[in-house]
């Protein structure tokens, strides 16, 4: 039927036209921004999944830092004890020499000093109240310390609680190095008067030195256990991780390679709409053509 007033072909045309235009602006922004979902009605539910993903690999980085932490914790309180354990061989060592029966009381005191030197230093490192170490003073500031977590003393909860996963009740206890109690402590402990109880003649010296040196190892033991489960924590939750990241990706990642063409087949499809809108638009000659020949 010829009309004037209503080009139907023109208003098809206008139409697929329009989604065609709609489509390839699509497909820009997709291409442009890198992702699939540019708006939320793009894909409404991948959005929602993929912001709950996205947020639980928050909270795996955050995790990963805490356990990272944790194990500096662990290799620090662990250098202290491997210098512990120098200071006690060589503790051992001194009250051996002092044994010797071809030493005179001059050089006997002066083993005496390194061997009080030692102890210092291994007090300084410890530290503890009077209750704990004996003594006129307590040493409440121990070299023995981690970002101000003391080292070698005793908690309430028995140990540092770390979060080794996202979610919750993921954790781990790394239990309390106790160095101020047992065999160190019959090293380290001092009199009423500031005196250590135990000397380099001290008839019980080597057991006790050697029963330290014991302890110190137990205590490293542990904490490497715990040292050890900590890197495997980490290593789960770089996994993790990167699992999570390939599953947000495939959520909102845009394909390059098929988006292109997609890109390609809507720019074609614009520029053939814009030519047959104008060829629709040209339909309504033919009926002026009618009315000339009539």
């Amino acid at each position: 039927m010829s009309v004037i007033n209503t080009n139907i072909s023109a208003i098809a045309a206008a139409r697929n036209l329009n989604a065609s235009q709609q489509m390839l602006s699509d497909s820009l922004n997709r291409l442009s921004s890198g992702s699939k979902i540019v708006n939320p009605s793009d894909d409404a539910a991948g959005l929602a999944v993929s912001e709950k993903l996205g947020a639980q690999s928050q909270r795996i980085t955050a995790a990963v830092t805490n356990v990272q932490n944790a194990i500096s914790y662990t290799q620090t309180a662990d250098g202290f004890m491997g210098g512990m354990t120098k200071i006690l061989s060589r503790l051992s060592e001194l009250a051996i020499l002092a044994k010797d029966v071809t030493k005179n009381s001059s050089d006997i005191q002066l083993y005496q000093q390194e061997f009080t030197a030692l102890q210092d230093q291994l007090r300084a490192t410890i530290g503890g109240s009077t209750a704990d170490i004996g003594g006129t003073a307590g040493v409440t500031t121990p070299l023995g310390a981690f970002n101000g977590i003391e080292l070698f003393g005793s908690t309430a909860a028995g140990g540092l609680t770390v979060t080794i996963g996202q979610a919750v009740g993921q954790q781990m206890i790394i239990k309390d190095t106790n160095l101020r109690q047992g065999n160190m402590n019959n090293v380290i402990v001092q009199d009423s008067t500031g005196a250590y109880t135990l000397d380099i003649n001290s008839t019980s010296a080597i057991g006790d030195i050697t029963n330290a040196i014991q302890a110190v190892a137990t205590e490293r033991a542990s904490l490497g256990a715990s040292e050890s489960r900590l890197n495997l924590a980490a290593t789960t939750l770089q996994v993790e991780y990167e699992n999570l990241g390939s599953a947000i990706s495939r959520i909102k990642d845009v394909d390059v390679a098929t988006e292109s063409t997609q890109y390609a087949k809507y720019n074609i499809l614009v520029q053939s709409g814009t030519a047959m809108l104008a060829q629709a638009n040209q339909t309504p000659k033919s009926v002026l053509q009618l009315l000339q020949n009539a």
